[in-house]
């Protein structure tokens, strides 16, 4: 019962995320393209976490912890950058309920991916069949909002 109480934390994120394909869309059109206006975005989001940071007062880690860490780990900023410059450019073209739609299809599935397997040093959480079938309900309510 104690997860209820996180419910508005991801709600409120998805509608972020939401407004924010629809932001960096008309972005876009204001600098002329989806690289710019990612770049503008991600400027603009690293200025925030910066100054989050220092009001947190969260230290820079030591060499050695850096250096010891496995490579796939520095690697988020990356995917976050393809994330935000395929939603740019899809934004436009498929409308924002089914790019959100089609991104939620692909998150569900790698997440099943890395929780059945364990990837990524994530606990492992297996594939049964009531999660396969919500998957297949996530991709249903994909095809319903792309097709009516």
């Amino acid at each position: 019962m104690s997860w209820l109480l996180f419910l508005p934390m991801p709600i409120a994120a998805g509608a972020a995320l939401t407004t924010q394909f629809a932001v960096n869309a008309q972005l876009r059109t204001v600098v002329g393209g989806p690289v710019v206006a990612a770049a503008i975005s991600f400027f603009i989001g690293t200025l925030a976490l910066v100054a989050a940071a220092l009001v947190v007062g969260r230290q820079v880690p030591e060499m050695s912890v850096v250096t010891s860490s496995p490579w796939w780990v520095w690697i988020g900023g990356l995917l976050g950058a393809a994330f935000v410059l395929a939603s740019i450019i899809l934004t436009p073209r498929l409308g924002a309920a089914t790019t959100i739609g089609l991104f939620l299809a692909g998150q569900m599935i790698a997440s099943i991916i890395i929780d059945h397997f364990g990837l990524l040093r994530v606990a492992v959480h297996e594939a049964t069949i009531p999660r396969i079938v919500g998957l297949m309900l996530v991709l249903l309510g994909v095809f319903l909002v792309q097709k009516f």
